[in-house]
């Protein structure tokens, strides 16, 4: 009985070593390059900064230790333009299907900092890419890592629409009066929005409201327009007591920003008949 209990008693001293012995837990080896970019959404054109850190995680010296960036879909030179770069001790230069900046030897533990100024091709279609980062040195690489997706989004375009309307006016000279509608269907704001109009073969400008006249055209500055939101100009022509015939108004879209490529609806046109200056039908 005596043994008995000796041999519970050492179990029950050994569980609670055990138990309160603090577990050693190894610190986890920084990893080796990280990248902050300053925007991950882009269109064409667009220039972005990316920050590449490197951090020797090894035990020995990384000789000519470089900041490396790759698209995982394709050559980083098909995407992007190297613009510049800083924190490097010489210029950064493509390589291969990278954009390398060469930093020097790097010590167990040491970190260095590349920041590269990119602009988007012109050309770059809309979608996605995967931008790669990588510590790369002449006497050891580290693995390519993931980084952000980066997405092209289509260029930024508006609809700019025009509209004209007319209506004939009682008197003596074949009055008529128009109202030029311009909205903006969107999806971006449109700026300097200009559209010229002309009355017609025959007829003269007598009155205007937001429009100037150069001889028989008329200029309307709109300026801005926010997505679906619109304004007006008018402007009234006569053709005279003797006026006969048919005549045609226009107005079309002459400027704005940014593209509008929806062409169909940037003119609008509004045919009028004269019976004479007395009675005109539109």
């Amino acid at each position: 009985m005596q043994r008995t209990g000796r041999r519970t008693a050492v179990l029950a001293v050994l569980t609670t070593a055990v138990l309160c012995a603090a577990p050693t837990i190894a610190a986890a080896a920084p990893p080796a390059s990280t990248i902050d970019i300053s925007a991950t959404t882009v269109r064409a054109g667009d220039t972005i900064t990316v920050t590449e850190q490197l951090t020797n995680p090894a035990d020995f010296t990384v000789t000519g230790a470089k900041a490396a960036l790759y698209v995982k879909e394709k050559p980083i030179a098909d995407v992007v333009d190297l613009v510049s770069c800083t924190g490097v001790i010489a210029p950064c230069a493509p390589y291969l299907s990278s954009f390398r900046g060469g930093v020097g030897d790097l010590g167990a533990g040491e970190s260095r900092t590349v920041t590269y100024t990119l602009r988007v091709q012109e050309d770059v279609q809309p979608g996605q890419f995967t931008l790669q980062h990588q510590f790369a040195g002449d006497n050891y690489a580290f693995a390519v890592e993931d980084g952000p997706v980066i997405t092209i989004a289509p260029p930024d375009e508006t609809d700019v629409k025009v509209a004209l309307t007319a209506t004939p006016r009682a008197g003596l000279v074949a009055r008529v009066e128009y109202v030029i509608k311009v909205s903006n269907t969107g999806p971006a704001t449109a700026t300097g929005v200009r559209v010229t109009a002309n009355p017609g073969s025959g007829r003269t400008i007598a009155a205007m409201t937001g429009c100037t006249r150069s001889g028989a055209t008329l200029t309307c500055a709109i300026g801005t327009l926010a997505p679906g939101a619109s304004a007006t100009a008018k402007f009234t022509s006569e053709g005279g007591f003797f006026a006969w015939g048919a005549f045609t108004a226009t107005a079309q879209r002459a400027a704005s920003a940014p593209a509008d490529p929806e062409a169909a609806n940037d003119k609008a046109s509004k045919k009028c008949t004269a019976y004479t200056g007395l009675f005109v039908q539109c």
